[in-house]
């Protein structure tokens, strides 16, 4: 690339809400509430819009499956769908009965799990016969989830946070008959203890959730402007390690701090640290062990409603959306964009680190 970063062409046409890199290429998934995904190419400058899939309404969240071929996609038309990017062919594999805010694919354990505003989980087991979805009752809505290799971390309303292990939630699903037709199924209602219960050390609602690449624990975000850190060890050696701390605040002209929601958290596969993005407009880069702020970077032009780091920890995708934090309405033309940049060697390494 010619320069640090480079702005996509061909963005979409109304806010993002969610983008993610594919397991083993450069190639980028973003869906937005105009209805629409795309996948482009983002290893040359510019980027290259490679293919629009419609959806019947806004899509909320995506994720790749197994291969760079395979994803999955919801939203507000309450369902979920696999997406074959090569054919463009989508699949309903079940139905929510509200708005579905969060997807996440486990590739350890083969399940797609599916957060919804109807406050449950569905568990979608995708072994090469199909059985049907699980479905989980959660105490609140869920707002954001995220997945390590063993652990599913859902953070909902009421400051609620449940801990899953996968294999329970794996096992639980795959527990029932297998079928061969190609017609979502109703979910079968189960009953899975979670293996942590957990009240959120933010006072506020969470925006995003974010597990640490080496399982360890996660990181959670809140519309008041702050960043908690947890270890997933119950220990009370561990426990106390936790920590919250504010960031994307800035003054106005009267030297009042202006509170800005922390809307997205994406950490770094290779170096553990993590990016968040705020409603102020900055992507901050931090590292979760020191506790410091490893760099910020320049001011986009509107609120950061997405971030996302490529498999190989290179590239580092942001997504600029007005989120009307200003009190204006409505979103010009021109104002949504995608933003990729190179990640220098060290630039995403902790201050601990050598």
């Amino acid at each position: 690339m010619a320069t640090p970063q480079h702005e996509l062409s061909d963005p979409p046409s109304d806010a993002i809400s969610a983008i993610k890199f594919a397991p083993a290429s450069l190639q980028l998934l973003v869906a937005s509430w105009d209805k629409n995904v795309y996948l482009y190419d983002t290893s040359e400058s510019g980027g290259t819009l490679l293919r629009a899939y419609q959806h019947r309404a806004p899509v909320l969240d995506i994720c790749f499956g197994d291969s760079d071929q395979d994803a999955y996609t919801t939203g507000l038309d309450w369902d979920v769908r696999h997406l074959n990017l090569s054919t463009g062919d989508q699949t309903v594999l079940s139905s929510h009965t509200a708005g579905v805010k969060s997807l996440a694919y486990s590739s350890q354990h083969h399940i797609l799990v599916s957060a919804s505003w109807d406050s449950t989980l569905k568990i979608h087991h995708l072994s090469s016969i199909p059985s049907p979805p699980t479905s989980i009752a959660l105490p609140s809505k869920p707002f954001s989830i995220s997945l390590t290799a063993t652990k599913l971390v859902v953070a909902m309303a009421s400051r609620a946070l449940h801990i899953y292990e996968l294999a329970s939630l794996a096992s639980s699903s795959s527990s029932f008959p297998q079928t061969t037709d190609s017609q979502p199924r109703t979910a079968t209602p189960i009953s899975v203890e979670p293996w942590q219960r957990r009240e959120s050390s933010l006072k506020f609602m969470t925006r995003s959730v974010a597990c640490m690449p080496n399982d360890a624990g996660y990181a959670s975000s809140s519309i008041e402007g702050r960043v908690a850190v947890e270890w997933f060890d119950p220990s009370p050696e561990s426990q106390a390690r936790k920590y919250a701390f504010k960031c994307h605040r800035q003054a106005n002209e009267q030297g009042i701090d202006v509170v800005y929601p922390v809307n997205a958290l994406a950490f770094h596969p290779v170096h553990g640290t993590f990016a968040s993005g705020g409603g102020d407009g900055f992507v901050a880069l931090w590292d979760g062990v020191a506790k410091r702020r490893i760099r910020q970077y320049q001011r986009y032009a509107s609120s950061v409603s997405a971030v996302a780091v490529s498999g190989d920890g290179k590239l580092l995708a942001v997504a600029i959306s007005p989120g009307f934090e200003d009190g204006r309405e409505g979103i010009g033309e021109g104002v949504v964009k995608i933003f990729i940049r190179e990640l220098g060697e060290n630039e995403a390494k902790g201050k601990g680190m050598k």
